[in-house]
């Protein structure tokens, strides 16, 4: 299968080259979590940009064998010939005097890749780097790159207060996943909902991506790369968690129960069969990571109790939800039955994740484009003891709220739907102040012509509670939503 395309990251490739082009020493951190496609990134920019660049990786080896790697390959791109077999600089920093040396009067790339392998078998070499940095590599013409998966090592070795190389960086770039947008460069002739589908299975990983073959179907897809006894993914949970904990355990039980719709630290605890005052230490580690979240309700502070915890990565969602209790089947290969259970279930899966995350995400793009009639500084969702609204919209200083609601079934959805969402904004609605509202309605299928007059008059009915007033409405289906991503991403 031929290689996908470069799709995105036009914001990326930019900081690139405006850091090339500076007529200054540059060092960039570019870190981000395994296969979201730094490397590619990086290359990417090397070939299209044609820049005069210096390109190594490191590997998970002893410091003396990455020295010598490093050194030939050095050895090579200075034109001397072939390194020798057992060429190799002294230390790292003759080595790193080599790199000014080249440096020193025409522009030069250099990009260390796997950084962290090397900071692994090698603690000092941060440390070597920054004396590297301030007396001969700042004075040269280098645009020096410093690139690693291992998000936790690359804040305490380079971007922490105490980290040698703290203040030397002159940008740092945290690469993350495509947005649901580029799906369409990968999937052109996915339908929307199968692309929807695909973003709620793999995320924005394009490494995951490029494991689908875009000219099988989606059923085919699932069945070989997620189900396949014998697939590269069923690894990757492990290698994430790998990347972070040593001890994996007790992480992999609370994401299960996660996925499994626990949210709250008691639910998680009581799920993963923790006791509350060990579960804290281990949530801590997984929000430090990035692979959960908390949520809180748009109109609350952090000090809230009514904070909600979610896996972050799709995937990992996924595959807690769906797979990783069913290894053994998927071992013996029994996919058909795992496919159509999955199939079952996908509906409501991507109803309650997936597709309220693409809603907010058009509130959001949305918000910037004078697409709705105010401003929120924060997008979100809401809920308290009385009433949950899965989409909000929320600016405190001009006491303004945006309530939307999302739905992901296959029956075109009617007028009281919309008018279910109106009925809760007593329950939402901040007592203090006088609020402004207006409501979004997202469906898969779309609405009935009875559901769009309702909406084109809801505005003119002048509907108002104790402490707000409503202003109108707008009602959106998959296809809308779909293309405005895709415009908005562009």
């Amino acid at each position: 299968m031929a290689r996908s395309p470069f799709v995105g990251r036009e914001h990326e490739l930019k900081l690139l080259q405006e850091q090339w082009q500076s007529s200054q020493a540059r060092m960039m951190i570019l870190y981000g979590r395994r296969r979201v496609g730094k490397t590619r990134l990086v290359t990417h920019w090397l070939q299209s940009s044609n820049v005069r660049a210096f390109y190594w990786v490191a590997e998970p080896t002893s410091s003396a064998d990455q020295l010598a790697s490093f050194s030939q390959a050095l050895y090579n791109f200075a034109g001397a010939g072939t390194a020798p077999d057992h060429f190799t600089y002294a230390t790292w920093a003759q080595a790193f005097q080599e790199i000014a040396r080249l440096a020193q009067d025409k522009r030069l790339a250099v990009v260390l890749d796997e950084f962290t392998y090397l900071l692994t078998a090698e603690a000092g070499v941060a440390g070597v780097l920054q004396n590297a940095w301030d007396q001969t590599l700042s004075l040269s013409n280098i645009f020096l790159i410093l690139s690693g998966s291992h998000i936790g090592m690359m804040q305490r070795h380079l971007l922490s207060y105490q980290a040698p190389l703290y203040g030397r960086a002159t940008s740092k770039l945290q690469v993350l996943p495509l947005p649901y947008a580029c799906t369409k460069a990968f999937f052109p002739g996915y339908r929307p909902d199968e692309r929807v589908a695909v973003y709620a299975l793999l995320g924005g990983v394009p490494a995951y991506w490029e494991q689908f073959d875009p000219n099988q179907s989606l059923d085919s897809n699932i069945r070989n790369q997620l189900l396949g006894g014998a697939n590269l993914m069923q690894d990757e949970p492990r290698l994430l968690l790998h990347d972070f904990v040593s001890e994996p355990h007790n992480y992999v039980a609370i994401l299960r129960a996660i996925a499994n719709g626990q949210h709250t630290p008691k639910d998680i605890a009581n799920a993963a069969g923790l006791r509350d005052h060990h579960l804290g230490m281990y949530l801590n580690n997984l929000l430090q990571t990035g692979f959960v979240e908390r949520r809180l309700p748009v109109t609350e502070n952090e000090t809230s109790r009514l904070g909600r915890h979610y896996i972050t990565d799709p995937f990992l969602r996924f595959y807690y939800r769906f797979l990783a209790r069913r290894q053994a089947q998927l071992a013996l290969g029994v996919q058909d039955q795992t496919l159509e259970e999955l199939k079952r279930h996908l509906i409501d899966f991507i109803g309650t994740y997936t597709w309220e995350e693409l809603c907010r995400e058009w509130l959001l793009r949305a918000s910037g484009r004078s697409r709705l009639p105010f401003l929120p500084d924060q997008v979100g969702s809401l809920w308290n003891r009385q009433a949950q609204v899965d989409v909000a919209g929320y600016n405190s200083m001009e006491k303004t709220l945006i309530l939307g609601e999302c739905k992901w079934g296959r029956q075109v959805m009617d007028w009281d739907v919309m008018n279910g969402l109106v009925e809760k904004t007593s329950k939402v609605v901040p007592s203090e102040g006088q609020w402004t509202i207006y409501y979004l309605g997202f469906a898969r299928q779309g609405w009935t012509e009875t559901a769009r007059q309702f909406a084109a008059q809801f505005a003119a009915s002048g509907l108002q509670g104790a402490n707000w007033k409503a202003i109108g409405m707008h009602i959106l289906n998959l296809d809308q939503v779909d293309q405005d991503l895709i415009a908005w991403s562009s």
